[in-house]
């Protein structure tokens, strides 16, 4: 096995971090400035308004957000004192606990969307073709598979 990356590695290796750094630092900041909400908040806002009832378990919210149970409890308990958020527990397990979307963080969400995919477009789609688009994502889902939204 190699002990050093090759040019080409090195430099998709980069490419890759710190395009997801700038883009995602940039509509971070587009969504506090404008609807005080972090990126990682409104990708919380998002899987729960997407979830049936507008509501999921925190496990299986964290394996959505892609992100450690302790961290996305931190995250939901901003959440919920945002008004954005409530959490109950299940009725058939005292430990699991459910996250959802209030009405307020419907609506907050609902504002923000549009923020977001202005954003989506103005950082990254929108300064790639289509034909680099779709290399990319062929490229990304060699490693991931078809992604399939949650």
């Amino acid at each position: 096995m190699k002990t050093k990356l090759s040019e080409h590695e090195l430099r998709a290796w980069q490419a890759l971090l710190h395009a997801h750094h700038e883009v995602t630092r940039k509509l971070g900041a587009e969504l506090r400035a404008k609807h005080g909400i972090s990126f990682e908040a409104y990708d919380v806002l998002l899987r729960l308004a997407r979830a049936p009832d507008h509501a999921l378990q925190m496990t299986e919210l964290a394996r959505r957000v892609m992100a450690p149970p302790s961290t996305l409890t931190r995250r939901v308990d901003r959440l919920v004192s945002q008004g954005l958020v409530d959490r109950d527990r299940l009725g058939h397990d005292s430990r699991a606990m459910l996250a959802r979307l209030t009405e307020y963080g419907r609506q907050v969400l609902r504002r923000a969307a549009q923020t977001h995919l202005r954003g989506i477009r103005e950082h990254y789609t929108g300064r790639l073709t289509d034909k680099q688009l779709r290399d990319v994502a062929s490229a990304l889902e060699v490693i991931t598979g078809p992604h399939q939204p949650h």
